[in-house]
């Protein structure tokens, strides 16, 4: 790891020391059309006619018309510029009302929106919850249904029990007076 930034130190070193280090001479070519540009541009300069001066002197006066002509916010008197500002300030004051008073609107809309909205899923959760409810009823419903099924069920071997126990008694009771009568 060390080396690592000793190496980056030492090519930082040598970027720094080849960045201060004069700049090389131009080559021959850079030179020569260095000075060829040159020489145009004093050919250039020289050979101004009458015609050029016209246009500039032109150019000059349309400016000046025209600044003339366009109401100049520099002519003001600080008066109208306070003023000026005191209607913008105004406007500007207005608009941020506007907007305050929209904005306000805006959250009680909200506000109701979301009242709306918690009502109606609470209703969902509750229907749901009644949904939810409805099925474990309907299965409890079938699961008294079958119990009271096997209960009539119970109910008829129960009874069919009962005369058998009622038509064993009677035998009995019948075997019992045969066997005393023979026994006398």
């Amino acid at each position: 790891m060390s080396s690592l930034y000793s190496r980056s130190k030492d090519y930082t070193r040598s970027r720094i020391s080849q960045s201060d280090s004069p700049p090389s001479s131009p080559s021959p070519a850079t030179k020569t059309l260095r000075h060829e540009r040159l020489a145009r541009l004093d050919a250039g300069s020289s050979s101004l006619t009458s015609t050029d001066t016209d246009r500039a002197s032109t150019r000059a006066s349309a400016y000046a018309r025209r600044d003339n002509r366009l109401p100049s916010t520099g002519n003001k008197t600080e008066d109208e510029a306070q003023k000026d500002f005191k209607k913008l300030y105004e406007s500007a004051y207005n608009e941020n009302e506007k907007l305050k008073s929209n904005l306000r609107e805006a959250q009680l809309e909200l506000a109701d929106i979301k009242a709306k909205l918690e009502r109606v899923v609470k209703k969902q959760d509750h229907s749901s919850g009644q949904a939810g409810l409805l099925e474990a009823e309907k299965r409890e419903k079938r699961v008294l249904e079958r119990r009271m099924s096997e209960m009539e069920d119970d109910l008829k071997v129960l009874t069919d029990l009962k005369s058998d126990n009622q038509r064993l008694k009677d035998e009995n009771g019948a075997l019992i007076r045969v066997i005393s009568k023979l026994s006398k």
